[in-house]
């Protein structure tokens, strides 16, 4: 019998049969040298990431859409309240304690989508992707004029006028009276990150609205004790891509220094990721009970039924857990880039021990939906799962990850980065 569930949408049959949309090869090596100010840039790109941007775009339901959106913005809403706050902040290192005020740019919010709705697998504060997303969108050339009316966003600038923005609102936030001029972004070793491109992007599009911009090494950075300088320039705002979410290592004590004094932005910060993006915060967000006693209006319990279930690993339920690993995911609290995260059908007695010795959560296994793309063997199912890039509560930007295997891995023929489109 069917079910309202199992009726597929028009976005399942479009993501089922439509090929009609395509990358214009030459149009995105347009758009990369004007926005990324390097000439012939994608033809060495398609070298050294051959499978960064998918061959098809994607596609969602407007209902889907409005419940992720929904679930972000309760989120964010439900992080400010103090019980909220006191219980994410409880097992925090101290720094992450201190509030200067940014909200963290482009959070990014996973999800995957099913025929019950979809499902948020994870928050990530240095979420990747947006500009190269946002460039990508540009790229795509339609089969017809009927589709290019329905589905192509006809304000080419209103990525960057977001990007621009944010990064005002978090200075003023912070509360800081000087001119905001220099804006690092920081990583490690940044030149070899596979998401370098999109620095570049950053770097220009910062650089057209009048900010000097630097990408630099978190080793290239000094601290004074009155300010943070990078190639001997006061730094005013860093975009934070760094995976040391605490800034603990220390090659980066001068930026957590720096920090520590308020007289630099760091977004987004030790706060944010504490509040948001330990997954710690996915077993409180997916217990109904814990958001009843913290005082969440029932409209934000209702948007988060989107949040699987998700359980801390401890010794009480490990035996539990274990037998009934089939069912879950087991994710570090404190990890990123699906590194040390185990599927439990997958999961071997030898590893299992050594999960119980660190600090982990237990996700119930939700199956992304999947995407069809043409490949010279013909057509190809491939996974796909859903990001949302956001700001302070509201979506700037959506995109899909198409890929094959157990986590996105920029590896799969057809696969990469996709734009999405509302149906």
């Amino acid at each position: 019998m069917l079910t309202v569930s199992s009726i597929p949408t028009w976005a399942d049959r479009l993501n089922a049969h439509c090929f009609c949309m395509s990358v214009d090869q030459n149009k995105l090596n347009a758009v990369l040298e004007k926005q990324g100010g390097v000439n012939d840039i994608w033809p060495s790109l398609r070298t050294t990431h051959p499978h960064l941007f998918a061959d098809n775009p994607a596609f969602v339901s407007a209902a889907d859409m409005d419940a992720m959106a929904k679930a972000v913005a309760a989120i964010e809403k439900l992080s400010k309240l103090p019980k909220f706050k006191d219980l994410a902040l409880a097992t925090a290192p101290l720094i992450a304690y201190q509030d200067f005020g940014p909200r963290g740019i482009l959070m990014g919010y996973d999800f995957h989508i099913t025929p019950d709705g979809p499902k948020l697998i994870e928050i990530n504060t240095n979420a990747g992707g947006a500009f190269l997303n946002a460039v990508l969108v540009s790229a795509m050339q339609a089969c017809c004029d009927e589709v290019d009316r329905a589905f192509f966003n006809k304000n080419p600038n209103a990525f960057s006028d977001h990007i621009i923005s944010m990064v005002n609102v978090e200075w003023a936030l912070q509360g800081l009276t000087r001119l905001l001029h220099h804006v690092v972004i920081v990583d490690d070793d940044p030149q070899s990150q596979y998401l370098y491109p999109e620095f570049k992007l950053a770097q220009a599009l910062l650089e057209r609205a009048g900010f000097l911009v630097t990408i630099a090494d978190p080793s290239e950075l000094n601290w004074d004790g009155q300010s943070l300088t990078c190639q001997g320039t006061k730094i005013d705002f860093v975009y934070n891509r760094l995976v040391d979410f605490m800034l603990q290592e220390p090659d980066h004590e001068a930026l957590r220094k720096a920090y520590e004094s308020g007289t630099v932005v760091v977004a987004p910060n030790p706060h944010n990721h504490a509040l948001l993006a330990n997954k710690k915060i996915l077993t409180l967000l997916s217990s109904t009970n814990f958001l009843a006693e913290i005082g969440a209006e029932a409209v934000d319990i209702s948007a988060l039924q989107v949040v699987p279930e998700t359980l801390l690993l401890t010794a009480e339920n490990a035996e539990d857990l274990w037998r009934d690993r089939k069912n879950y995911f087991f994710k570090p609290l404190d990890g990123h880039a699906s590194k040390a995260v185990y599927r439990g059908d997958k999961m071997t007695k030898r590893v299992w021990d050594d999960v119980q010795k660190h600090s982990y959560v237990a996700q119930k296994f939700v199956a992304p939906n999947e995407r069809m793309t043409q490949s010279t063997s013909g057509p190809q199912a491939l996974k796909m799962d859903v990001r949302l890039y956001v700001y302070s509560g509201a979506v700037v930007l959506q995109a899909a990850r198409i890929y094959q295997g157990q986590t996105t891995n920029f590896r799969t023929p057809g696969g990469g980065f996709s734009p999405l489109f509302i149906v």
